[in-house]
This record gives C-alpha cells, sequence and structure tokens, in this order.
C-alpha cells in the first residue's frame, strides 16, 4: 500500500490543489505522505465509518472525513481541484456513473488522479481455483473479483468527459509460503471476493486441490533457500490521470498542419538536421 501512495503523492509536487477529495481513503493512508506544500484542505470520504475512527490526523494538512457512500458524491458542482483515489474504484458497481460524478464536483482544469487493480490481477489463484473445480466438481465459479482493462478505462474516461487521458500500468509480484497465507492476506486486507452470485464458501476438497496446482504450476524456489519454494502472487496495478476540459489545455494541431510525415521516420536525423540549418 505504501508504494501505491507514495507513486500517487509523486505528482502531486508538481502542482498545488487548493481543494482535494480522497474517494476511499480507508485509513488515510494518502494523508500522511500529503503536504501543505500539495493541498490547501483535504475531504477523506469512505463508506466505513470505523475505518474513517482509525484515521490519523495529518500534521500538514487540514482534513475533514465524509462517511458515506462512495457512489453519491456530497459535493456541489465546480468545488474540487483535485480528485484522488487509491485502491478503491475497483469496488464502485457504476463506475461510469462515478467518473461523470467527478467530472461534475471537478473545478476547469481539476484533475483526477488514481490507481487501481487491472485484469489479469491474481491470475495464478484464479487459474488454480478453476482448475481445481474442473476436477472435482466439473465446472468452475467465481472466486476473483473482475478487474478493469487498461483500454475499457481509457474509454470510460473519455466517455465521462475527461481531457488529456494518460494510463500506466505497474506490475508487483509477492511471494507467500502457500495458497492459505494469501487468502488470509486478502481478507484481512478486506479484499475477497465480494460478487453477487459468489459460492458462500469454497470446498476443502477444492482448497486443497487448488493448493496443489498452484505449487505445482507456479511456484519458484525461495530467494535465498533454493531448497525451498514459495507461490508468486502478480497484482497488476493500473495508475491513470484525466483532466476536465479547461480552455488553457494544449490541444492538438488541426487536421493537415503537419510538415513532416510518418513515412519519412526513417529519415528523422536528416530532417531534424535540415530543420535547425534553415
Amino acid at each position: 500500500m505504501k508504494r501505491k501512495v507514495t507513486s500517487l503523492v509523486v505528482f502531486l509536487h508538481h502542482r498545488k490543489f487548493d481543494v482535494a477529495l480522497d474517494i476511499g481513503c480507508g485509513r488515510g493512508h494518502l494523508s500522511q505522505f500529503i503536504t501543505s506544500d500539495n493541498i490547501g484542505v483535504l475531504y477523506q470520504l469512505d463508506s466505513s465509518s470505523e475505518v474513517l475512527k482509525q484515521i490519523k490526523p495529518s500534521a500538514e494538512v487540514c482534513t475533514y472525513n465524509i462517511n458515506c457512500h462512495e457512489y453519491c458524491l456530497p459535493f456541489r458542482p465546480n468545488t474540487l481541484d483535485l480528485v484522488l483515489s487509491s485502491m478503491s474504484l475497483h469496488w464502485i458497481n457504476d463506475l461510469p456513473g462515478l467518473l461523470k460524478q467527478i467530472l461534475t464536483c471537478l473545478r476547469n482544469d481539476g484533475c483526477l488522479l488514481g490507481v487501481m487493480p487491472a485484469m489479469d490481477t491474481l491470475y495464478e489463484l484464479r487459474v488454480s481455483l478453476q482448475l481445481a473445480e474442473l476436477e472435482r466438481l466439473g465446472g468452475i465459479s467465481s472466486h476473483i473479483s473482475p478487474f478493469v482493462d487498461s483500454v475499457d478505462m481509457a474509454n470510460l474516461l473519455q466517455s465521462a468527459g475527461f481531457n488529456l487521458i494518460t494510463l500506466d500500468i505497474d506490475e508487483i509480484v509477492i511471494h507467500y509460503p502457500d495458497i492459505f497465507a494469501l487468502m488470509n492476506d486478502l481478507r484481512f486486507m478486506g479484499e475477497s471476493n465480494a460478487t453477487v452470485h459468489r459460492p458462500l464458501r469454497l470446498n476443502r476438497d477444492v482448497l486443497f486441490a487448488a493448493s496443489a496446482i498452484y505449487n505445482e504450476k507456479f511456484s519458484v524456489p525461495r530467494e535465498g533457500e533454493e531448497n525451498e519454494r514459495c507461490i508468486p502472487a502478480t497484482y497488476r496495478l493500473l495508475y491513470f490521470i484525466g483532466w476536465k476540459p479547461d480552455p488553457s489545455q494544449s490541444k492538438p494541431l488541426p487536421r493537415g498542419s503537419a510538415q513532416y510525415s510518418l513515412k519519412d521516420l526513417h529519415r528523422i536525423d536528416e530532417l531534424i538536421k535540415s530543420h535547425f540549418e534553415k
């Protein structure tokens, strides 16, 4: 979590935002890395009142905690300069609707900056559970929550009305002793499967079969211990930035205004030299 939060906060050093909102703030991880040089006032919003009670007040920034559902923002139009979200938007059922709300609440040239799990996160666990269920039950069910694809996220941001969209994927691999340690870690993080039609329990035979399959297909030697093995869990993180349109923002040049053609790309050194010799 610290690595994900730090990656978001690095961006903030290039600009000052007067009013910011952290959607799905959790225990306030972002607020611990934000300074008064970056943000004037920070609103921290989460649907869990118990989690909000665990937030440590920031020594740098004036913060206000808001207990309400993330899909219904209690802000007037054009009141926010920055909206942040760290690992929470994958729980939103109506993501297109929330993105439109965020755009409405942002002032012109306001920014949405966030990170969320991307498609193929925990693919090793998903494959192991599916193969185990096929072997023991003759069918498969949903055990891993669905994650968004980078192309889909770009389309959602564009459809909502955001401008100057930028996306990036970061891949983190964490090693665990076994599948049971991995699933316990997910449960303690509050990241267990929460799809509507999920099975209410995991069959014991399926679980042990999944553990064996995980070890057989994906296990690797433990670092520094060649005789011991561990299992990798891949987390693919999608970072995204979108801006509310404003006349001051840079715009693409008019169609047909290019001075050079892409077919001359192989002559780029020659073209650059001739350009500066003029």
